[in-house]
């Protein structure tokens, strides 16, 4: 660990960690050390220097936060303003932060204990430290263990009243969809990527009559051997005059866009493992295979319709107790009780248990990875094993598997998205300005 840069400063950087929106972290003033000096002249001083409705700002405050971002700025080499400028843009932020955590009280937002400790578990890790010494390295830096913890969470409550309301009020149309796959980034997404892999049978310079008759001998022979089962890499380190021979003939991904016209036409009605018959490009005879290909309009999607039982623990039921319990449901089932009968009585989420436990048809990637990777390892008709997810306790049956091109779909969401993040940037400002004008607020700085 890099002792020169402090702990808080790696946290507020590693956005990503925190899926929270660009700069957000970058304010989180409260993890800013204070000296005991500091202290005493911030409490000698304090005053309020902003009032937002019912809240206030301290100048304790505004000053902690401006610390942390002078500091910050300064480990990225970044030329500070002036302070008056500085305070004046840590001051709006602060306002706007206030604005918007009223916004998510009024909405119902909230961030559980249990989420926020799995955040600052994933911060402890980011950093190769358990939560415990996580805890230690902050206490040590001057950091307040509650006042960073409590920091995390409004920044977590902002970025999702954030995604609720902004995301609300944008709106996508068929015609913007259509618009977009039909622009040259929109083609470049529908656009199928090729991994290649070529053998080249070298023609002489000037070649005579002869000599290209004898080399198109060759081409079709090596051609005949691979489509008899001969080994592509090997035939190419054995014959190919390409500077990619030793390595096979790959030629890696490429866009068809990317690729030679004559290749292009060649590859017309190729599948992926074949082989394009030898054809004529520059100064060799040119074989070329599809190895795998991937993207483009036709997205063949694994699908599996599963059901499940979730127990979590509770302050009546702890965790062990909660095992115990779906490992007798388990046995109640494969004794010949009805799976979606005990769902609906006994099932934590609620959303599907009144179902029975259906989560309908699942995509990859959709369900958390514990789960997906047992339901892909359960055969159909099958109880899976007890596992256990960040929810609880699991058991689950897959009633059905499917195989299905979704690639229409896929791509039209993929529009529907990169718009929606087009839109995103102005939309929040516009909402920001929106709820500051709405407001009571009063400057005293």
């Amino acid at each position: 660990m890099n002792r020169s840069t402090p702990i808080t400063s790696r946290l507020l950087i590693n956005k990503r960690l925190l899926s929270l929106a660009a700069n957000i972290l970058l304010c989180a003033g409260l993890l800013l050390p204070t000296t005991h000096s500091a202290v005493a002249e911030e409490q000698f001083l304090d005053r309020i220097v902003a009032v937002v409705g019912k809240d206030i700002i301290m100048l304790s405050e505004l000053r902690r936060r401006t610390e942390a971002i002078k500091q910050q700025l300064i480990a990225r080499n970044t030329r500070l303003p002036d302070d008056k400028t500085l305070a004046k843009q840590v001051l709006d932020k602060l306002i706007g932060d206030q604005l918007q955590i009223a916004r998510a009280e009024e909405n119902g937002i909230r961030v559980t204990d249990q989420a926020l400790d799995r955040t600052m578990e994933k911060i402890a890790k980011s950093n190769a430290l358990t939560l415990a010494q996580f805890k230690q390295q902050l206490e040590a830096e001057g950091q307040v263990y509650r006042e960073v913890r409590n920091q995390i969470r409004t920044e977590m409550i902002i970025t999702q009243v954030r995604e609720r309301i902004v995301n609300s009020r944008i709106k996508v149309s068929d015609q913007e969809i259509k618009n977009f796959l039909a622009s040259e980034q929109g083609q470049q997404k529908t656009q199928s990527e090729l991994h290649l892999a070529h053998i080249m049978i070298p023609i002489p310079s000037s070649p005579t009559a002869d000599q290209l008759i004898a080399a198109k001998r060759v081409a079709d022979k090596t051609y005949k051997s691979l489509e008899a089962g001969a080994d592509f890499a090997e035939t190419s380190i054995a014959v190919s005059s390409s500077p990619r021979a030793l390595e096979g003939g790959d030629l890696g991904w490429r866009k068809q866009s990317e690729l030679p016209e004559a290749i292009r036409n060649a590859l017309k009605n190729v599948e992926k493992g074949q082989l394009t018959q030898p054809f004529r490009m520059g100064g060799a005879f040119q074989i070329v295979k599809v190895v795998d290909s991937r993207g483009g309009s036709v997205r063949m999607v694994d699908q599996a319709r599963v059901r499940h039982i979730l127990i979590s623990s509770n302050q009546i039921r702890n965790d062990k107790e909660s095992e115990e319990f779906i490992r007798s449901l388990r046995k109640r089932i494969i004794d010949g009780e009805d799976f979606a009968q005990l769902a609906k009585e006994h099932s934590d989420d609620s959303g599907s248990g009144s179902l029975g436990g259906d989560l309908g048809w699942t995509l990859p990637g959709q369900m958390v990875p514990v789960f997906e990777n047992v339901m892909n390892d359960t055969p159909i008709g099958s109880i899976s094993p007890v596992f256990k997810s960040q929810f609880g306790w699991h058991i689950l049956q897959v009633l059905e598997r499917k195989q299905e091109d979704l690639g229409e779909r896929i791509l039209a969401n993929e529009a529907r998205e990169t718009i929606r993040k087009r839109k995103f940037t102005e939309e929040l400002a516009n909402w920001l300005r929106e709820i500051k004008s709405q407001a009571y607020i009063e400057i005293k700085l």
